[in-house]
């Protein structure tokens, strides 16, 4: 039976009319600040099967989806394939890396009993529901998406799916009549997508889905350790600038020794004009559930060279049981099917319903 989802869209609307900028309109929340429990609402968010999860990931995403779990009543976790083949994949790495994602979800906090975490193939509705999104989006709102922008321009064309892959992330959120969405901030315009789309289907069929409201996190940006411009990436071709959650504590030293600072000894946060060293700092005070100021003021006295050991010994002391945990579950993939398997029934008795009034509505059925 779907759970109950309670939602004012009554406020939303008018918020939306009363704030007419798009960054406002997505009634962000800084999640990780919030103190007291939202009453009600769920929460959507997925992942890429694209191997084991980088510290970016981490910090950045998978730490507040624990939070998450502790704050709404209704939590869904999606390792979303269908997103993933918009790149070409073997299919025998498809398969693991799936395993894999689910061992390393696990290990870094969701709990299946609190958060439903499945596999987005196995859940048929959304492919259905993308197709009667795409039907009303135009053109020319998907080409101006980052997305598109960014990859094709790369290879000068790109493939149908990764087109409309804006449109299947909508699908993933409305199915499940989401009201908070836990994005980063390059993924606004897409979680735009989404806003716009419920209330075009609302208008053109009556009032079904809520407009769902970004949650942005206030973690800061993991950077690259080699490249502090750019964000840490699993993509890289520098070994040295990503750390895995998987990384033996030799290989996360060595990464760290080897992280790019500056010619100034003493540790200060300038992302501006010292990237490198401010980077170590975010690294160190996420860590260390610390605030950035209290990470400086620990580091004081210290140079680069001997604040990277401090950050070394944080990064180590979180990772090490994360990374035994997904060692562990790795083992047993059985376990790890069975537990997608329960996730994919329970996601599909909230999709279902769903899905057959969007069906009766368009006139389907």
């Amino acid at each position: 039976m779907a759970l109950p989802v309670r939602t004012n869209l009554k406020h939303l609307l008018c918020f939306i009319q009363k704030f007419n900028s798009p960054k406002r309109f997505l009634c962000a929340e800084r999640s990780a600040g919030n103190k007291e429990s939202p009453e009600g609402g769920r929460v959507f968010s997925g992942i890429q099967p694209t191997g084991v999860p980088h510290l970016g990931n981490y910090l950045g995403a998978l730490e507040n989806w624990v939070a998450l779990q502790n704050q709404y009543p209704s939590v869904l976790y999606s390792i979303v394939d269908l997103h993933s083949i918009t790149q070409p994949q073997d299919p025998a790495d498809l398969r693991r890396n799936i395993l894999d994602m689910a061992a390393s979800l696990l290990a870094c906090g969701i709990d299946p009993e609190r958060a439903i975490l499945f596999q987005q193939s196995q859940v048929s509705e959304h492919a259905e529901l993308s197709w009667i999104l795409g039907c009303l989006t135009t053109l020319p709102r998907l080409r101006h998406l980052p997305q598109w922008k960014m990859k094709s321009k790369v290879k000068n064309e790109g493939s149908v799916g990764l087109f409309t892959y804006p449109v299947l992330q909508a699908a993933d959120i409305l199915l499940y009549k989401s009201t908070h969405v836990p994005v980063g901030e390059d993924q606004i315009q897409h979680l735009e997508l989404a806003q716009d789309l419920a209330r075009i289907f609302n208008g053109r069929y009556g009032d079904l889905f809520p407009v769902p409201a970004a949650l942005l996190s206030s973690t800061r940006k993991v950077k690259s350790l080699r490249d502090p411009s750019s964000k840490m990436s699993k993509s890289d071709s520098q070994a040295m600038a990503t750390i895995s959650i998987t990384d033996s504590p030799d290989d996360i030293a060595l990464k760290l020794r080897r992280a790019v600072t500056d010619f100034t000894s003493e540790v200060t946060f300038d992302p501006e004009k010292r990237p490198g060293v401010s980077n170590l700092v975010t690294i160190h005070a996420a860590m260390a559930r610390m605030s950035v100021e209290e990470a400086v003021s620990q580091a004081r006295g210290l140079d680069t060279f001997a604040y990277k050991k401090v950050v070394t010994e944080a990064v180590i002391q979180r990772l090490t049981p994360i990374r035994e945990e997904i060692e562990r579950l790795r083992s047993d993939p059985a376990h790890l099917e069975g537990l997608l398997a329960r996730g994919t029934l329970r996601a599909r008795e909230l999709a279902a319903p769903v899905l057959r009034e969007v069906r009766q509505r368009v006139g389907f059925c």
